[in-house]
């Protein structure tokens, strides 16, 4: 197999660039009879991200993280230039991580000359963040369905901070009869409780200090619906506290069916709170889980 290793490498992970290679790879492992792993990921990596990993690595002997900046998911508006990127600080944390490889193809490895095909996810795949960047679900849904075909994974591994995301790729994987296993991991958060992303580095310091009340505000509106009252009225508090935080603008505050994504007034099942609220340069999203509503007996 060709490959080429960061000269910074002390643990042995290996880099690929192509898909053929990647293949050969995983079939060394198929060969031997380990389980799969796969960790997508955009690089510039955090302790989101890393938790990823350790998930995968606690499930499967052989581990791939794959770090490509998608450019189907980026509208010509957005950042994907500003995007961050640090291959070099990426290799170091997955090298200590043990990681056996990482996929990193260039952008014609994944969209080559003639590329004609994009997936998309309806239901899931609607409103919430689509609402804003209609593009994005089918940039997210070919690339990740790519990676799974690319890499056959036993599992792969997905932050539950990108909620709609994990529900839209737990749909395309099961519609599409890909055989992996989705699993979504917590959302990793910074000590004030903002969940860790990599446009954090956008905020400025106060900025910052505004952001960290998004998760508060999450919690609050849960607990409300959690304690059996209307959705209607816990987001419309939620929308009304949000606007007075200092954030620049909200495209969302929905009550959503945990595996659905259908707009629900009552959490009589599980359910998501969920959100984006943009400052400054960065567009922030975050949700917290809604526990069923017990009705009293008698």
């Amino acid at each position: 197999m060709t490959a080429r290793r960061s000269p910074s490498l002390a643990q042995g992970v290996v880099r690929v660039e192509t898909v053929a290679n990647l293949r050969r790879a995983v079939g060394v492992w198929r060969a031997d009879g380990h389980r799969v792993g796969l960790v997508p990921t955009m690089g510039a990596l955090h302790a989101g991200h890393l938790a990823l990993v350790e998930e995968a690595r606690r499930r499967c002997p052989r581990v791939v993280v794959s770090v490509f900046v998608n450019p189907a998911q980026f509208a010509p508006a957005e950042d994907f230039d500003e995007y961050p990127r640090d291959e070099a600080g990426d290799m170091a944390k997955l090298a200590a991580l043990g990681v056996d490889l990482v996929f990193a193809p260039g952008r014609d490895e994944i969209y080559p000359a003639g590329f004609a095909t994009t997936v998309t996810v309806a239901g899931a795949g609607a409103g919430l963040c689509a609402a804003t960047r209609p593009h994005f679900f089918a940039g997210v849904a070919t690339v990740v369905t790519k990676l799974l075909v690319q890499c056959l994974p036993d599992v792969a591994v997905f932050g539950e901070k990108d909620y709609q995301q994990l529900v839209v790729v737990r749909r395309l994987a099961r519609d599409l009869d890909i055989p992996v296993e989705i699993v979504g991991v917590p959302t990793v958060r910074e000590a004030d409780g903002l969940a860790m992303s990599s446009r954090n580095a956008y905020l400025t310091p106060d900025e910052r200090r505004i952001a960290g009340g998004l998760n508060v505000l999450l919690a609050d509106v849960a607990g409300r619906v959690a304690r059996g009252e209307a959705a209607s009225g816990a987001l419309a508090w939620g929308r009304q506290r949000l606007a007075g935080m200092g954030f620049d603008s909200i495209d969302y505050l929905e009550l959503r069916d945990a595996e659905t994504l259908e707009p629900v007034e009552r959490a009589t099942r599980p359910a998501r709170v969920l959100a984006a609220v943009r400052i400054g340069g960065a567009r922030l999203i975050d949700n917290r889980p809604v526990a069923p509503v017990v009705e009293a007996a008698g």
